[in-house]
């Protein structure tokens, strides 16, 4: 990229202006993009936003088990352009949400939030809805006054801004990015009709994505129906009370949580419509994946933060070899991926669709079945028969939880007909169907900034043009 620049050409001396000794810092990518930047004579981000950060006070004992609770967001929810498409961030209850302590971190519609702590510094999301939401201090948030939040977004996700953004971290075993240095990362001003172009196609695969959720959400309420738990609710809480033989000697749990009232109302309400059947009784592969070896090629290895609800989304992927071993476990098309650990991930699963074969890390258990679509089961996973489920049998307190491929085996499934599984895999292909698209909007965006910064604003808006993104 930008190779027509050379190196001789670029006049900074970076080390006085910096105090960096670290060479990442002056490499040869770094300081092309630089010039490049300024050539167009590139402004701060901080004459476009405020900058500040989330909630730095501890609210982990305020985190609620209600999906009517107001999100609550943190790094790990940072996957997604859209903020509003995290899986499953933890929620917190509105007097937390009103206390002075969180008034820094209130969330507003087009505020652009940024991971800044850890692993995945430089992850991107876009505040999309006016509705209530907080976020943690691992979170930057960009509030914008001189720039649409939509063409800020793309800017920071594209190659000028990563560039950038992982320029300026600092740290080795804890890598941050401090709000301090946002003042150094720069942004051309550019033209008010690059901008709408930009805004246009944001909002075009916002719309994709809000259609894809809907259209999910449509097959996800026909499965209900057909079980016969479209309206199932939870018996109040009373003491339940089991004998030796039906709990520990059967189970071999003693925590009362998993013998709670509500678990046997479901499993009745399944069984009333439904014949069920033990999954593991129908699973001919069920295996946690191990600890990755790492390479620069190999297969694409998905961990937790790829399997989301319902959708294995192979961006930020890393790579490994395979295993040397008869047994390894490897990923193929039409499996459903399962997160075994982690608060707020754990029980999350997804059918990998991919025909390109990937390795699971030691956090992500493989399931394989031909008792009934991969989409079919995982959205069974994902409602409320497999969350109660997950809730029921995974193990552990204080954030170190686990659910064992065992645990997995145990869960009730019921016999779905075929005719019912296509209607679902339909509208389930529908809304993948609808993210691909979204997907394509958004990285057309990126490259038409990149092309504009590369070449001028005209090349990137018939880039546009040529890729359909503007129709």
């Amino acid at each position: 990229m930008l190779e027509g620049l050379e190196i001789s050409e670029i006049r900074l001396s970076a080390l006085e202006r910096t105090c960096r000794i670290d060479p990442q810092f002056y490499s040869r990518e770094n300081l092309i993009a630089t010039k490049r930047l300024d050539i167009l004579l590139a402004k701060p981000i901080t004459d476009f936003v405020t900058v500040s950060d989330g909630n730095h006070m501890g609210v982990s004992d305020k985190f609620i088990d209600d999906a009517d609770g107001i999100p609550y967001y943190r790094g790990s929810d940072i996957y997604n352009l859209f903020i509003e498409q995290s899986s499953s961030p933890m929620r917190i209850d509105r007097s937390t949400f009103l206390s002075t302590q969180l008034a820094r971190s209130r969330l507003k519609k087009g505020d652009v939030l940024m991971s800044i702590v850890g692993a995945i510094i430089g992850n991107l999301s876009l505040v999309s809805k006016d509705v209530e939401a907080a976020c943690s201090c691992k979170l930057a948030i960009l509030r914008p006054y001189a720039i649409r939040a939509e063409l800020l977004s793309v800017f920071l996700s594209s190659y000028f801004g990563q560039i950038q953004i992982q320029k300026f971290k600092r740290g080795a075993a804890q890598t941050g990015l401090i709000l301090e240095d946002f003042d150094q990362l720069k942004i051309p001003d550019f033209s008010v009709n690059f901008e709408i172009n930009i805004v246009t196609v944001v909002n075009s695969a916002f719309n994709a994505t809000e259609d894809a959720t809907a259209v999910l959400s449509k097959s996800e309420g026909l499965l209900l129906t057909v079980l016969g738990i479209e309206n199932f609710s939870p018996p109040p809480e009373v003491a339940s009370i089991k004998s030796f033989k039906d709990s520990f000697g059967s189970t071999g749990r003693l925590d009362a949580e998993h013998y709670q009232l509500k678990y046997e109302a479901l499993y009745q309400a399944l069984a009333k419509k439904n014949r069920v059947f033990k999954l593991g009784e129908r699973l001919s592969f069920n295996q946690r994946g191990t600890q990755p070896d790492y390479a620069e090629d190999g297969l694409p290895v998905v961990n937790s933060k790829h399997v989301q609800r319902g959708q294995v989304n192979m961006g930020d992927t890393r790579f490994a070899n395979l295993p040397d071993k008869i047994n390894a476990v490897v990923i193929q098309q039409g499996d459903v991926l399962m997160n075994g650990t982690g608060v707020g991930t754990i029980g999350r699963a997804a059918p990998y669709l991919y025909t390109e074969k990937a390795l699971p890390d030691n956090h992500v258990t493989v399931l394989r079945t031909d008792a009934m679509s991969p989409i079919c089961l995982a959205l069974y996973l994902n409602s409320i028969a497999g969350q109660y489920q997950v809730d029921q049998h995974f193990k552990g307190s204080s954030g170190q939880i686990e659910l064992y491929p065992a645990d997995i085996a145990n869960f009730w499934c019921p016999e779905l007909d075929v005719a019912t599984q296509k209607k679902i895999d339909k509208l389930a292909h529908q809304s993948f169907t609808l993210k691909a698209q979204s997907e394509r909007l958004l990285d057309a965006a990126k490259r038409a900034v990149e092309i504009a910064i590369e070449q001028d604003e005209a090349a990137g808006m018939a880039y546009l043009a040529r890729e359909g993104a503007l129709a």
